[in-house]
């Protein structure tokens, strides 16, 4: 019968825990939805008071401890009195009617005297009398900080074991009786009117506290409210109205001028809602030029094919010139439309996968001077230092584009510094392992510090007041998808580009 009865007992408690542990999961999760629900505001407030008062509890125990000794002490000093007038008394028979009054007036029930070793009951107890603790208030001197601290530790547990302690405890208290430390007065008195003292003193503590705490979680509130909480709040309200309408430039903004970190976080927030507002006007006008650039490609394409089908019957005409430049115009069309197909086929954000085959370089760049009719006798000077047989592993429109758009910038480049100087544009190209370095340079102005940055981004890094800045993103973007890189290089005077374009199997 008891082995069953314990099994019922098992088991009744573990079903109270399986039914317990939910229930506090559940409580533990809804106190911390209720605490992300409450606004930065209010648990400021809620911290600051409960940090508050967290700092006066740690004040309430040293005061509650001093308190108690002060008060023993009290009544030492009141017993010590008592005791003087005992000893006035002619033969020290004190009458009971004097002793009862100077005990009830010290709040003691006993109280004796020990000097050069002799100990003396100077006011008797009335009837026997039980101790139950013992208290030494002598403070040996020269302790040490690890014996002090220990010290003051002990007497706050004897403070806490005041409230925790039966209301009928009695104790005998021990303290000095002059400047020897042998020379003590021992009284022996209830607990109970120091519990009650010590009551009304918590109370009264308490009840500061709590004063405290609340004026002092105003203030720091009210302060903290200024310098940080609304700030944040008005920047995240800010940050919500920009994210409706990014594009809006009223809705950047406006920072405070300070000189903290808020000031730097407002400053920053409204450089990046600048530049994210520049980038979405700029992507909008983007796709309404794209939009634009493809009705004109489609009604340039139709125009370049009618003058296709002209140039076709020039190679009917017998005439020697025209023998010869007819395939060149031929093949400048085909250019052009292919070009046009291509723009109207554009909807992706890179270029088409190269279609590279193994070609010589020199034929190509003679090609690109032949189209921006380089040289040009006492204006520019076209220079190639290559080997003749030099072979490069490319896509021979995207090549093209890429030298003659950097040959194009070179010519406007110099053409922009007038007459007065005689230009030059050096191409040299040479093959290192499984790649292939071109290099031009040019005499010209050279690229401004003020474009450098944003050299190869389409329509920012224009140095002229009417160019659109997308030959040299294009060109980039060209020698990117072969696997190369396009980069200027710091030189004294002009502008030079270098183009690395590795082999295949180097990809």
């Amino acid at each position: 019968m008891p082995l069953d009865m314990n099994e019922r007992v098992i088991e009744t408690t573990e079903k109270h825990s399986f039914a317990v542990w939910p229930w506090l999961r559940e409580r533990a999760s809804a106190i911390r939805r209720g605490w992300l629900r409450i606004g930065l505001p209010a648990k400021l407030l809620l911290l600051t008071a409960v940090f508050v008062m967290l700092a006066e509890i740690l004040i309430f125990l040293p005061s509650i401890a001093n308190y108690r000794i002060s008060w023993l002490n009290d009544r030492l000093t009141a017993a010590n009195v008592a005791a003087l007038a005992a000893e006035a008394v002619p033969g020290r028979n004190v009458p009971p009617a004097l002793r009862n009054e100077l005990v009830r007036t010290a709040l003691v029930r006993a109280v004796a005297i020990r000097r050069g070793g002799a100990r003396r009951l100077v006011l008797p107890p009335v009837s026997e009398i039980s101790i139950d603790e013992h208290f030494d208030l002598r403070q040996p001197p020269g302790l040490t900080v690890g014996q002090d601290l220990a010290l003051r530790a002990a007497q706050i547990k004897d403070a806490i074991d005041v409230f925790l302690a039966p209301d009928d405890r009695v104790i005998r208290i021990v303290g000095l009786l002059g400047p020897r430390f042998d020379d003590v007065i021992e009284v022996v008195l209830p607990e109970e009117p120091l519990k009650r003292a010590m009551v009304r003193y918590g109370m009264n503590i308490v009840y500061l506290s709590i004063m405290i705490s609340l004026i002092t979680a105003a203030l720091v509130y009210f302060a903290i409210s200024a310098l940080l909480v609304r700030p944040m709040m008005r920047i995240s309200r800010n940050m919500l109205r920009f994210g409706e309408n990014p594009e809006d430039a009223s809705r950047i903004i406006t920072p405070s001028g300070r000189a903290d970190e808020i000031g730097t976080a407002e400053r920053e927030l409204a450089h990046m809602q600048r530049q994210l507002t520049q980038a979405l006007i700029q992507k909008n006008r983007l796709a309404q030029l794209g939009l634009a650039v493809s009705k004109i490609s489609h009604d340039l394409r139709n125009m370049l094919a009618n003058a296709q089908l002209i140039s076709d019957r020039l190679t009917a005409i017998p005439d020697p010139t025209v023998q010869q430049f007819a395939p060149k115009l031929i093949a400048s069309l085909d250019r052009a439309i292919n070009f046009c197909n291509s723009s109207l086929r554009f909807g992706r954000a890179e270029e088409a996968e190269p279609r590279r085959e193994l070609m010589r370089l020199k034929p190509l760049l003679e090609e690109v001077a032949e189209g921006l009719g380089l040289p040009r006798e006492g204006k520019i000077a076209w220079t190639l230092d290559l080997d003749d047989q030099l072979l490069i592993d490319a896509d021979h429109e995207h090549l093209f584009r890429v030298l003659s758009n950097l040959t194009r910038n070179a010519v406007q480049a110099i053409e922009s510094q007038g007459d007065a100087k005689s230009g030059e544009i050096r191409v040299k190209a040479w093959r290192d392992g499984r790649k292939v370095f071109i290099e031009m340079s040019d005499n010209g102005p050279g690229v401004p510090k003020h474009a450098r940055e944003n050299l190869f981004r389409a329509f920012q890094a224009s140095t002229r007041k009417d160019g659109s800045g997308l030959g040299l993103a294009i060109a980039s973007e060209l020698v990117g998808v072969h696997g190369g890189k396009l980069e200027l290089l710091d030189t004294g005077a002009g502008a030079t580009f270098l183009i690395e374009l590795p082999d295949r199997s180097v990809r």
